[in-house]
């Protein structure tokens, strides 16, 4: 066996002892340890945090008091509903009025919209999920058709005169949908029979009259052709009706 690699009994560490015979007592490592002076400390090992003693830098609490697009700004900002057109006061005051049928306010439906009708086609559909049916693809394709309807239907009659839009008449036809919501709620209680027949053509009325009184009122010339107007208002209702009963 070799003597650099014979096993020392006395506590000698044998790999130290052959490393220093060959490189002449540590000169070896010295090179390695940062020249002559036999430093240990490497210059790539090196690190200058610096001061460590100094503060953070504050911020200041004005950048935050909403001057030049601060978080403040945001304080100036309009309500999000307000933003998406949705006024909740005013749906209220419209759904009241369509819910007595004696005495409309057309003055409330001058605006139309479409976030009223949307709640209530949701509300409908919600109601017969209830009653284990699923239409909301028909109750919305409906709507659309039954507006497409209506509106081809007045603006024929009108003739020149005709100045109903598109946007109005499907803003009219969901509103005046709200006897139709209630009886889809009340019908998930009532079982099949004459109760429920009555119950229906009772609020086909109810919906055609309210259609008919506002479109009366806010259209020009519709007064003309009220009756008119009223049947194919009748039909539409008829049909959500006949989703609700059957």
């Amino acid at each position: 066996m070799r003597d650099d690699v014979a096993l020392s009994f006395d506590g000698a560490d044998p790999y130290r002892t052959a490393a220093n015979r060959r490189g002449g007592g540590g000169g070896g490592m010295s090179g390695m340890q940062g020249g002559p002076g036999g430093s240990s400390a490497l210059p790539f090992m090196s690190f200058d945090l610096g001061n460590v003693s100094e503060p953070p830098p504050r911020v200041s609490a004005s950048a935050y008091s909403g001057g030049g697009g601060g978080f403040g700004a945001f304080e100036d900002e309009a309500p999000l509903l307000e933003e998406l057109g949705i006024n909740i006061p005013q749906i209220t005051k419209r759904t009241l009025t369509v819910l007595n049928p004696f005495r409309i306010n057309p003055d409330l439906h001058e605006d139309a919209d479409l976030s009223g009708p949307i709640i209530f086609y949701m509300l409908f559909g919600l109601c017969q999920l209830l009653g284990g049916k699923v239409h909301f693809g028909v109750i919305l394709g409906w709507t659309f058709l039954a507006s497409i309807f209506l509106y081809t239907i007045f603006n024929l009659l009108a003739g020149k005169n005709g100045s109903l839009d598109f946007y109005r008449c499907v803003s009219l036809v969901g509103y005046c949908l709200i006897p139709m919501v209630l009886f889809s709620a009340f019908s998930i209680f009532l079982p099949r029979g004459i109760l429920k027949y009555i119950l229906g053509v009772l609020t086909v009325l109810w919906c055609t009259r309210s259609c008919t009184s506002l479109m009366a009122t806010l259209v020009p010339h519709a007064e003309e052709h009220r009756s008119l107007v009223a049947y194919p208002c009748g039909l539409i209702y008829t049909t959500f009706s006949l989703l609700v009963i059957f």
